[in-house]
């Protein structure tokens, strides 16, 4: 080999060499970029679990709050308030619920014949259960007394969080975020948005303020779910932006 092509390879070895470090950076920082949005929830739903948790530990701040409410809400019941959200309850308990996300994401798979999104949620709430039951057992918080409760004697587990309310809660935040995401751009994006944080809001305030109507939890139950729930969703929001990444690239993640 000549003395020139010698150092044609050489240069060619070098660049070849910076390029890969460049490459490198460029794979992880896509990657960041496409895991922050996700990373905030993550932080803000985990930021505002251990805020309540604090003030349950340590019995300040809003732990305060918890027998106000529960007070105020058994002195305002009436037949008919009772009876809305005992159905509302129902329909968002360990029963119930599993069975409608169960036949809902096997539906939307078989009517879109993506397996992607329907396997999302049922991950995000299986994750959910689990979160919530492991987290009952450490806190170990014991529910209110029984005679505050509608019927007493029909929630054997602990208190805190609450998982009626991490399980509504994961099923609206992740369920329409993945159908805000089918929207890419436009006034159609926006107002699907739009709708998603408004269905949102209602079905937590409305399945955590069945919770307390009924006497079954504490208002920091309540808030500890739904922060638990915005975390479940940056974990979704992550693992799908991710997953969108490496195939818009084809880089592999």
């Amino acid at each position: 080999m000549n003395p020139d092509d010698e150092a044609r390879d050489a240069r060619g070895d070098l660049s070849a060499g910076e390029a890969a470090p460049s490459g490198g950076r460029d794979v992880w920082r896509s990657r960041l970029v496409a895991a922050l949005p996700g990373l905030v929830l993550i932080v803000i739903g985990v930021l505002g679990f251990l805020v309540v948790y604090d003030s349950v530990r340590e019995r300040d701040d809003l732990w305060f709050t918890d027998d106000v409410v529960l007070e105020w809400m058994v002195a305002h019941r009436s037949a008919t308030a009772t009876t809305v959200l005992t159905f509302i309850t129902n329909m968002f308990g360990p029963v119930v619920l599993p069975i409608l996300v169960a036949v809902g994401c096997l539906w939307w798979g078989l009517a879109t014949k993506r397996w992607w999104e329907p396997g999302l949620l049922v991950g995000a709430m299986i994750t959910s259960t689990i979160v919530s039951t492991v987290l009952k057992a450490v806190v170990a918080r014991p529910r209110p007394d029984e005679s505050a409760m509608v019927v007493a004697g029909v929630e054997h587990s602990f208190s805190f969080p609450s998982g009626h309310t991490i399980g509504a809660a994961t099923l609206v935040l992740v369920g329409g975020y993945l159908v805000w995401r089918q929207w890419r751009e436009g006034r159609q994006r926006r107002i699907v948005f739009a709708l998603w944080v408004v269905v949102s809001v209602v079905v937590i305030v409305v399945v955590g303020g069945s919770r307390l109507y009924l006497g079954y939890h504490f208002v920091t139950d309540v808030l500890a779910g739904a922060s638990l729930a915005v975390a479940v969703l940056g974990g979704v929001v992550v693992i799908d932006r991710l997953h969108d990444l490496r195939q818009e690239s084809q880089v592999p993640i």
